[in-house]
C-alpha cells in the first residue's frame, strides 16, 4: 500500500510539472502596470505587467487573461552630466492565483502607451454607432484585423480575431532581421492581442534602442538605451514577452 502511494504522489508530481511548464516559444501579451524610469529605478526593485489576452497552451490549456508577469530591475544608469542613460530588467516569473511559476524570457516587441490605444479603435476613429464586432482596426506592426473575422498582412489572411481580447496568429520572422518566427517546434498558434504576427523591436521610442533582447548572454536580461535623456517607459506600454526557458 506504501509503495502504491508513493508511486502515486511521483505520478502525480510529474503531472503537476507537466501543467506548470509554458512551452519553449510562447509568447506572453503583456501591459506594463507602472511606468519604468533609469533615473528612479532601484537595483532588485519588483516590476509587473499584466497578461492581456488568454494565452493557448498544448492539451487545451491556458493562461488566462489577468495573470500577472513579475520581474525586477538589473542595473539602471540615469543621464547625469552627459553621460547617456541605460535601464536593464528580466521578467522572471509567472504568477495565476497562488502558483507562481519561474520562467526566463526575452523581448520581442515594445510599444508606447499611445500605440497600444490606438490599435483598439477603428480606422475611422471612434464610432459609438458601430459594433466593434463590425471594426477594422490596425496592429502595431501594420498588419489589420476584421474584428469577429481575419487578421490579414496585406492580402495574406494570417489568423484570426478573437472578439473582445486580441488575435490568434503564427509567429512571423522578418528576412534580415533578428526576430526569429517558431521556435523549438512550437507551431502552435499565438495570442499577440493588438501586435501584428511580425511586430519585432521598439515603436514610437525616437530616443531608445534595444541594445539587448536577452536572447543571449546575459539571458533574460532585457537592456534599454536612451541616446538624449532618461530611458522612460510609461506604464500602460505594450510588451511582447517570448518565453525560452521554465521551470516549475
Amino acid at each position: 500500500m506504501k509503495r502504491f502511494l508513493f508511486v502515486t504522489l511521483i505520478a502525480f508530481s510529474t503531472q503537476l510539472f507537466g501543467q506548470d511548464e509554458i512551452p519553449v516559444g510562447t509568447i506572453l501579451p503583456v501591459q506594463l502596470n507602472s511606468s519604468l524610469r533609469s533615473d528612479k529605478a532601484r537595483v532588485g526593485e519588483q516590476i509587473s505587467a499584466r497578461i492581456m489576452q488568454d494565452v493557448p497552451l498544448p492539451g487545451g490549456r491556458k493562461i488566462h487573461a489577468g495573470a500577472k508577469v513579475i520581474g525586477h530591475i538589473v542595473a539602471a544608469r540615469p543621464a547625469v552630466n552627459g553621460m547617456m542613460a541605460d535601464l536593464s530588467l528580466r521578467f522572471d516569473t509567472l504568477a495565476t492565483g497562488k502558483r507562481r511559476v519561474p520562467m526566463i524570457t526575452n523581448l520581442r516587441a515594445l510599444a508606447t502607451m499611445m500605440d497600444v490605444s490606438e490599435a483598439q479603435v477603428p480606422e475611422s476613429g471612434p464610432d459609438r454607432g458601430t459594433s466593434e464586432n463590425a471594426w477594422t482596426t490596425d496592429q502595431i506592426g501594420g498588419e489589420v484585423v476584421y474584428r469577429g473575422g481575419v487578421v490579414a498582412n496585406g492580402s495574406n489572411i494570417v489568423g484570426n480575431s478573437v472578439l473582445g481580447s486580441g488575435v490568434l496568429v503564427h509567429l512571423r520572422s522578418i528576412p534580415g532581421t533578428k526576430c526569429r518566427g517558431e521556435m523549438d517546434g512550437n507551431d502552435q498558434v499565438q495570442a499577440l492581442w493588438v501586435f501584428s504576427s511580425d511586430a519585432c523591436g521598439l515603436y514610437d521610442l525616437p530616443n531608445l534602442t534595444l541594445a539587448h533582447a536577452g536572447r543571449s548572454d546575459p539571458v533574460g536580461q532585457i537592456s534599454l538605451h536612451s541616446s538624449k535623456g532618461n530611458v522612460k517607459i510609461r506604464g500602460g506600454s505594450g510588451m511582447l514577452l517570448r518565453v525560452i526557458e521554465t521551470a516549475p
